[in-house]
């Protein structure tokens, strides 16, 4: 018999979208706004950024945010589209593999059919730096702690009777914790323990995409950006899946602050310049989902 929740379906749809060679692109949302704009673009998936998310919020990146205003905001963005959207969620906003199943239950029912779990560590609890690690375990969680949390959330999802893909992130190259060795070593610990794809933020060197490529058994996911190969050359590597992680919010909040300075030191306007139509950009928020 065919399962006809929709949720279940739209995690099947999302699924699909992970093709080598033919990537899911990602242009990272940050709030309905932003979720609204992608989609209109021809978004066929939307996922949000942790980092622009969290900069909404009034709270810096890296842990800092709470499970439930996260999850508040991921909410809103999957109200506002039509196609599937994935949740960044950090490293689980949880401190154990427990708590990272509460977290995907309350994942699905904000309406997110995917997410990103990072294994980095920070400073300590509520510390978004960068430092070496809780009590000086180094920038990445041993790797038999983060595929618990990984088993967790598959078997969180899996009871909820939804496909959920589950993005495992590892940030050996961006912290500079290890090479393509090490990386495919966590890749697969990562997928045994329920994983769905791979992805390495960082890793933008075409020989090392294409060493990644042909040693994770799943599809991989890139962070591309200013200066990193264009989406044509990752799909030749074989890359499933590009995200552009918070480099949008970024960009937009660049505009924010030239624009600022802009009219309160020589009371100019310049940088207002190409901005969206305002009757455009109203009929596309203000119009029904």
């Amino acid at each position: 018999m065919t399962n006809q929740n929709p949720t279940h379906e739209t995690a099947l749809a999302f699924r699909a979208l992970h093709i080598p060679g033919r990537p899911l692109v990602l242009p990272n949302a940050w709030d309905t706004a932003s979720a609204r704009l992608i989609e209109e673009a021809g978004a066929a998936a939307v996922a949000t950024t942790s980092a622009g998310l969290a900069w909404d919020l009034g709270t810096a990146d890296g842990d800092r945010l709470d499970r439930d205003r996260a999850l508040g905001a991921v909410a809103r963005v999957a109200a506002a589209v039509r196609v599937p959207v994935s949740a960044d969620i950090e490293s689980g906003y949880a401190k154990d593999a427990a708590g990272v199943g509460d977290t995907i239950r309350a994942v699905l029912a904000a309406g997110a059919v995917g997410v990103n779990i990072e294994d980095a560590l920070y400073g300590g609890e509520g510390d978004g730096g960068e430092g070496a690690g809780d009590g000086g375990r180094g920038p990445l969680r041993p790797v038999a702690e983060q595929a618990e949390r990984i088993a967790a959330a598959r078997a969180a999802a899996d009871a909820a009777g939804v496909p959920l893909f589950i993005n495992a992130r590892i940030d050996t190259v961006l912290r500079g914790a290890g090479g393509v060795e090490e990386t495919l070593e966590r890749a697969a610990a990562f997928l045994a323990a329920g994983a769905d794809g791979i992805f390495v933020p960082g890793a933008v060197d075409p020989g090392t995409v294409k060493s990644l490529v042909a040693g994770v058994e799943g599809p991989l996911n890139v962070l591309a950006g200013p200066g990193a190969p264009s989406v044509a050359e990752l799909a030749a590597l074989g890359v499933a899946r590009i995200s552009t992680g918070s480099s949008i919010a970024q960009a937009a909040h660049a505009v924010v602050r030239r624009a600022a300075r802009e009219l309160l030191s020589a009371g100019t306007y310049d940088s207002l310049t190409g901005g969206l139509d305002y009757v455009e950009l109203n009929t596309l928020l203000g119009g029904a989902r």
